[in-house]
C-alpha cells in the first residue's frame, strides 16, 4: 500500500539547502551570514581560503582589523555601524588581505533579513573582487591626467564634432581654456565657438570646417579684447561608406609663437634700419675723403686732357692716344672710388657672399681715411700677410665692419695723434685674423665686453650702435669679435672670419669675445 505520508516533495523548479549551498560554494564569490551584531556565524568556503582563517577565527571580531586594509579600517567601520544601528543596506568598497598578505579591493554588500514585523533577523554579505576594474579605473584616471596635464604644458586642447549639428560631441579641459568657456555650462554649441573667433577670420574658419579640412591657422577675439591665435589640425572619422560621422580636432595656442615670430621679424628690420642708418652716420667722415681723394684723379685727368689738346695742336696721334687713355684710366679711379662710397651708404645694397681678400679691402677703406688720418697728425701703417686665404663674405658689410673699426680708432687718438695698425694673419684655426690697433685712450673701466652692447658709448654724440652692429655682422658670418687692452696706450680690436671653405669658427676658451 502507498505510504500514507509520504515525504514532502520540493516544489518544481525549487533548490533544497544542500543544492543551493553547492551554488555559493561554485560561484568565485565571498558569501557570509552574520548575526544582528554582525558577528559572522556562516562563510562559505571562497572566503575561508582567500583569507586562510577558519570560521571561529572569522566569527571572532578581532582579525577585522587585521583582515582590512589599515586605511580602510575607520571609514569602513563608521559606514558599517550606521548600516548595524538603522538595519539598512550597506555597501563599499575596500581593500582585504588574503593569505599571502597582498591587499585586493573588494565591493562588499550588507543585506538584511527581516521578519514579518520587520525586526532584524541576520545579514547577509557578499564580496566581489574588483581588484582589475580598480587597475583599469587606476591607469584610465592616470591617463586623463597625463593627458589633460600634456594639453595644458603644450597647450593644446581636443575636440569632437558631429558634422550636421550644432553641438559638439567632447570638449577637453583645455579647449575650453582657449576659448575662455567655462566646463561648468555643458558642451557649447558650434556658434558659441563660432562666435569667439575673429570677424575676419569666421568666415574661412566657417567654411574649413564644413569641407573637413586637415589644418588651419585662425585668431580667437574674446570677450575681454584679448586674441589668440590657434591653430587647428582635424582628422574625419569616416564609416564603411566613406561619409564623415565625426571630426575630432585639436585646437592650440599658438600665440605666443606668433608673437615671438612678430617681434624677430621687428627686430629683424629694426637691425636692418640701425645698419644702415649707421652706415649713413658715415657719410660727414666720407665726406672730406671723398673729395681728396678724388682731387688726384681728376687733377690728372685735367692735366691728361691739357696734354693732349696740345697734342692735337702738333697733330701727334700717338701722344693723343697716349693722354686719352690716360684721362680713361684717371676716369676708372675716380668712379671706384665713388662706387665704394655709394655701397657704404645705399640701403640694401649688401651683395650675395662671394670670396673676399680681406688685404684689398683694407686698402680700400685706407683711401677713404687717409685724409681724416692726415687732418689730426695719425699715421696709418699695415702689416698684412702676403698669402692670405678668402673669405666668403658680403663685400660691403666687410667694408662697414673696417670702416666702422678703423674709424674707432682714429677718433680715440683725434685729441693725441697716434698711429693705427692694422695687422692680418692667420690663426690657429685657420681662420682669417684682422688686429686693428690704436694709440688712443684705450678701453671703458667697464670691461672690454661692455663696449659691444648696444647703445653703450663712451662719446658725447655717439649712438652706441657701431660696434654692437660691427659685432653682429662677424657673427653673422661665422666669426668672432672681440677688444683687448694695449701693454701700453691704446686698445686693439681683433676680428676673426672663417676661410672660404672652411666651417664657421668656435670661440676658443679663454678668448675675450
Amino acid at each position: 500500500m502507498p505510504d500514507a505520508n509520504p515525504p514532502p516533495t520540493p516544489e518544481a523548479g525549487a533548490l533544497d539547502e544542500a543544492e543551493l549551498r553547492h551554488l555559493v560554494e561554485l560561484a568565485p564569490l565571498i558569501f557570509a551570514i552574520m548575526e544582528r551584531d554582525g558577528r559572522v556565524s556562516w562563510a562559505n568556503q571562497v572566503a575561508l581560503d582567500y583569507f586562510g582563517i577558519s570560521l571561529p577565527d572569522l566569527a571572532s571580531t578581532e582579525p577585522r582589523g587585521r583582515l582590512v586594509h589599515p586605511d580602510d579600517v575607520a571609514r569602513l567601520e563608521r559606514e558599517r555601524q550606521k548600516a548595524l544601528a538603522g538595519a539598512v543596506a550597506f555597501e563599499a568598497e575596500q581593500r582585504m588581505r588574503g593569505k599571502d598578505g597582498t591587499y585586493r579591493w573588494f565591493l562588499v554588500r550588507y543585506m538584511p533579513l527581516k521578519d514579518d514585523e520587520g525586526r532584524l533577523v541576520r545579514w547577509y554579505g557578499g564580496a566581489t573582487d574588483i581588484e582589475d576594474r580598480k587597475r583599469q579605473e587606476d591607469a584610465v584616471r592616470r591617463s586623463e591626467t597625463y593627458l589633460a596635464a600634456s594639453q595644458t604644458l603644450s597647450r593644446t586642447g581636443t575636440w569632437a564634432w558631429r558634422p550636421g549639428t550644432d553641438t559638439m560631441v567632447y570638449c577637453s579641459a583645455e579647449t575650453y581654456r582657449i576659448y575662455g568657456l567655462d566646463p561648468d555650462d555643458g558642451l557649447p554649441s558650434v556658434a558659441a565657438l563660432l562666435e569667439r573667433v575673429h570677424p575676419d577670420d569666421r568666415q574661412r574658419t566657417r567654411q574649413s570646417t564644413r569641407n573637413a579640412e586637415r589644418a588651419l591657422e585662425y585668431r580667437l577675439l574674446l570677450p575681454d579684447g584679448t586674441v589668440k591665435h590657434v591653430l587647428s589640425l582635424r582628422q574625419p572619422i569616416l564609416d564603411e561608406r566613406g561619409d564623415v560621422v565625426e571630426l575630432l580636432g585639436t585646437a592650440m595656442d599658438i600665440t605666443e609663437r606668433k608673437i615671438a615670430e612678430q617681434e624677430r621679424e621687428r627686430l629683424r628690420r629694426l637691425e636692418a634700419e640701425l645698419a644702415h642708418m649707421n652706415r649713413v652716420s658715415m657719410l660727414g667722415e666720407l665726406a672730406a675723403a671723398l673729395s681728396h681723394e678724388l682731387k688726384q684723379p681728376l687733377t690728372a685727368a685735367m692735366t691728361n686732357a691739357n696734354a693732349c689738346l696740345r697734342w692735337l695742336n702738333r697733330g701727334d696721334v700717338d701722344g693723343v692716344r697716349q693722354s686719352v687713355a690716360m684721362i680713361v684710366e684717371d676716369s676708372n679711379r675716380a668712379t671706384q672710388i665713388i662706387d665704394r662710397m655709394r655701397s657704404l651708404y645705399t640701403k640694401g645694397g649688401a651683395a650675395e657672399r662671394e670670396p673676399i681678400d680681406v688685404n684689398v679691402v683694407v686698402g680700400e677703406i685706407m683711401v677713404l681715411l687717409r685724409a681724416k688720418a692726415v687732418r689730426h697728425s695719425i699715421s696709418m701703417r699695415t702689416e698684412l700677410a702676403s698669402e692670405l686665404p678668402s673669405v666668403l663674405a658680403d663685400h660691403v658689410q666687410v667694408q662697414q665692419v673696417l670702416m666702422n673699426l678703423m674709424l674707432n680708432g682714429l677718433e680715440a687718438m683725434n685729441e693725441t695723434g697716434g698711429e693705427l695698425t692694422i695687422r692680418s694673419r692667420v690663426d690657429d684655426d685657420g681662420a682669417v685674423l684682422v688686429d686693428i690697433g690704436d694709440t688712443g685712450v684705450g678701453l671703458p673701466p667697464e670691461g672690454a665686453d661692455q663696449i659691444f652692447r648696444a647703445f653703450f658709448t663712451t662719446k658725447v654724440q655717439g649712438s652706441g650702435m657701431g660696434l654692437a652692429i660691427t659685432r653682429s655682422i662677424i657673427e653673422a658670418h661665422g666669426g668672432r669679435l672681440w677688444a683687448t687692452a694695449n701693454a701700453g696706450r691704446g686698445a686693439t680690436f681683433h676680428f676673426s672670419l672663417p676661410a672660404a671653405g672652411a666651417p664657421a669658427a668656435v670661440r676658443s676658451p679663454g678668448r675675450p669675445g
